[in-house]
């Protein structure tokens, strides 16, 4: 009985540690880390016309990311906003987006990010950013509505550079 219990007590130490070990290596490994570049050609923006160019850069940090956002829009306006966020479902400040000030990230699979921008307290889009499996594209599935009013439905795809 009592090399039963050292050897289960071995096996969850063993678990444990395992667990522990794996968080600092997802973030190492996220396949949304890095410099992803807007393929304008490649994506759809409904309604509007699409950005004339868009880099996105996403960093491990913690249990999350930081990502920081620079965009030049159809009428040649420039754009930069950024936040820090874990996958952890919470509300998060975001800085510089005219459309919304916080986020709430959630990791869905390895390869899937889902995040839920607000305004005000109010959702106002919901994103789902999928990495493919070979790691070089990117593809950000925005749905909710802009400050317009208007129902978007965008599919912006992005190569990592």
């Amino acid at each position: 009985m009592r090399l039963r219990s050292r050897r289960l007590a071995s096996s969850l130490l063993c678990v444990g540690l395992s667990v522990y070990l794996a968080g600092p290596a997802f973030a190492q490994a996220d396949p949304q880390v890095g410099v992803w570049k807007l393929n304008v050609a490649k994506s759809k923006y409904n309604p509007g016309a699409a950005p004339k160019s868009a880099t996105t850069v996403i960093e491990a940090v913690g249990k999350g990311t930081k990502v920081v956002v620079d965009q030049v829009t159809a009428d040649g306006a420039k754009r930069h906003w950024e936040f820090t966020a874990n996958y952890d479902g919470k509300d998060t400040p975001m800085t510089g987006n005219p459309d919304a000030d916080t986020v709430a990230r959630t990791l869905t699979n390895p390869t899937t990010v889902q995040t839920v921008s607000k305004k005000g307290g109010k959702v106002v889009n919901t994103q789902t950013s999928v990495v493919s499996s070979d790691g070089k594209t990117r593809t950000v599935t925005t749905k909710g509505t802009n400050a317009s009013g208007q129902q978007v439905n965008n599919v912006a795809v992005y190569e990592k550079q």
